[in-house]
């Protein structure tokens, strides 16, 4: 549905890549990144930086269970994980479990001049 300045869109509307659901696109954001990828099991994300790009990246496990990789060094992400990655170090991710994960992946240049309300 869109209206007058607004887009709604259930999941199963939204624009599809592969394992990616490019919500973005789909919604029509032009600020910042915003994609939701399907890791199968033994799936790992290609392992990248954001130096060139000066993009800060926040990962949101929300269904099943990962395993986030910063800089060499592996965390446990199960679902409700919450990743932000500085955009010098290099990460991936990846499923070691026998269930699919469901990733939320938020991007934005870190100039990008954001400010927070007072209370945020």
């Amino acid at each position: 549905m869109e209206g007058d300045g607004f887009t709604i869109l259930r999941e199963d509307e939204l624009e599809r890549s592969g394992r990616w659901s490019l919500v973005r696109r789909s919604l029509g954001v032009a600020a910042f990144g915003l994609n939701v990828v399907e890791l199968e099991p033994g799936y790992t994300l290609p392992e990248h930086d954001e130096t060139e790009r000066d993009q800060e990246e926040v990962f949101l496990v929300l269904a099943g269970s990962a395993t986030m990789v910063v800089g060499g060094e592996e965390h446990p992400a199960p679902a409700g994980t919450y990743v932000r990655v500085e955009p010098h170090l290099r990460r991936t991710m990846r499923n070691d479990g026998s269930e699919p994960a469901r990733v939320l992946i938020l991007s934005a240049p870190c100039s990008s001049g954001y400010e927070p309300m007072d209370w945020a």
